[in-house]
């Protein structure tokens, strides 16, 4: 009798731990998320919408009043943000143009505008020219010095970003303290960029400015991810969501905390495949990809990638999904040399760390380790601290023969699992 109930306490005792385990790794609640699956009236949508139609009447009226062009790329850039349309983006830019010619390229806040459709487009270096030309100009300086910022740390060039992040400090400006946090997860300083984004996000609030706060706290979620916070990662795409039920990119947050932390692929499926309905970007079929892959199921991933190809095969997204076509074409033998070549044009339009990883990820694939290693010293090693890089390098190392090196890299990685996916865990261990 006694040996009874010790087994019955045994097995109690089991299913309780199961059950605490459990709850320790279940951060989300799908009775929080579910109003924002699945909603039929895009109320931001509407409104961009209709802000492109009263312009664009206007402007039928009136058409020598350039200005309006300026205020219907306004409504487009915002239609391209909320459905990932790429045609919204590319009539934004067309209208833009018009605009700046119409004042001789001389405007700066068209200028400024145009450029940011640049960087929409991840066109960085013509968006360089462009602010440099509206930093000539003079007019509303701190504007344009504020996105010099943007533009140097997307090309890799931290020491023009830092000439600008000194001259236009201030410690109280929501504009300086969200680049200045770029700048600190630049260099690998997670808990500055935190720390600079949360002040930031303190100034949103006292603004009331919906568009500033929803991008802080996706941000702000995004950092937390980075840095092990998953229950204020998730809490934080959950405020994006009060503000905007039809933030896609809030959604698909949300679904990387169930697929890579709670590993609950199904779920995680479920709530991008609301996502793909309002949002028609590419990358959404790739994390579906993956996402089936970790579940074994082929079938789904092939139906998913060919999703994404055939998407991104339109010529109007030029080198917006350059670092996913990358790795998706170094993966298989078929594709590999069209790898390389993207990681060249890569290098050549965005000579960043992150994108010579690609230029050296592509030649491993193509069977020469020596060369891809020589470009990780040269131009990744200590000048990253993307996972995603260290992984490559990680595995480049080791390739070579540099063992002890590779093992030094392995420690940190077993930390960045949750970054990079379960798909690469197997992979880091065997480091």
């Amino acid at each position: 009798m006694k040996y009874i109930q010790l087994i019955l306490l045994i097995v109690a005792f089991s299913l309780a731990t199961s059950c605490n385990q459990k709850k320790e790794t279940q951060i989300t609640n799908p009775k929080e998320y579910a109003t924002f699956l699945n909603i039929s009236n895009n109320r931001s949508l509407k409104s961009a919408k209709e802000e492109f139609n009263f312009w664009n009447q206007k402007l039928a009226l009136t058409p020598n009043q350039y200005p309006y062009y300026s205020k219907i790329a306004s409504a487009n850039s915002q239609i391209f943000k909320l459905t990932g349309n790429i045609d919204a983006l590319k009539k934004a830019e067309k209208n833009l143009l018009i605009a700046n010619s119409r004042t001789n390229f001389n405007n700066a806040g068209y200028l400024r505008s145009l450029s940011r459709n640049y960087i929409s487009q991840h066109r960085f270096k013509e968006a360089l020219n462009l602010l440099l030309k509206a930093e000539k100009n003079g007019e509303n300086l701190l504007q344009t010095k504020y996105m010099l910022i943007d533009v140097y740390l997307e090309l890799g060039n931290l020491t023009k970003a830092e000439q600008y992040l000194s001259e236009v400090k201030n410690l109280k400006d929501f504009d300086y303290l969200i680049r200045l946090s770029k700048y600190n997860d630049h260099i690998g300083n997670l808990d500055n960029a935190i720390h600079y984004l949360e002040n930031a996000l303190s100034i949103a609030k006292s603004s009331k400015k919906e568009s500033l706060l929803q991008w802080n706290y996706t941000n702000l979620a995004d950092y937390y991810g980075h840095a092990g916070r998953i229950k204020d990662s998730y809490n934080s795409y959950l405020k994006a969501l009060e503000i905007n039920p039809n933030n896609s990119y809030a959604k698909k947050g949300i679904a990387w905390i169930v697929y890579s932390y709670e590993r609950n692929a199904e779920e995680a499926l479920r709530i991008l495949e609301t996502v793909t309905k309002e949002n028609a970007a590419p990358d959404y079929h790739l994390l579906m990809a993956e996402i089936a892959d970790f579940m074994g199921d082929i079938a789904e991933k092939e139906n998913q990638t060919e999703l994404y190809l055939t998407k991104v095969a339109n010529k109007k997204y030029g080198a917006m999904y350059a670092k996913y076509n990358v790795l998706l074409f170094s993966e298989g033998a078929a594709n590999s040399l069209k790898a390389l070549e993207i990681a060249e044009q890569e290098v050549e339009a965005r000579p960043t760390a992150q994108s010579y990883d690609l230029l050296a990820w592509s030649y491993f694939k193509n069977g020469n380790a020596k060369k891809a290693l020589e470009i990780s010293r040269s131009h990744v090693v200590d000048k990253t601290f993307e996972p995603e890089a260290l992984l490559h390098t990680a595995t480049i190392l080791k390739a070579n023969g540099k063992i002890e090196e590779a093992k030094l890299l392995k420690t940190e990685l077993l930390g960045a699992i949750y970054e990079l996916g379960p798909l690469t865990e197997i992979n880091i261990k065997n480091i």
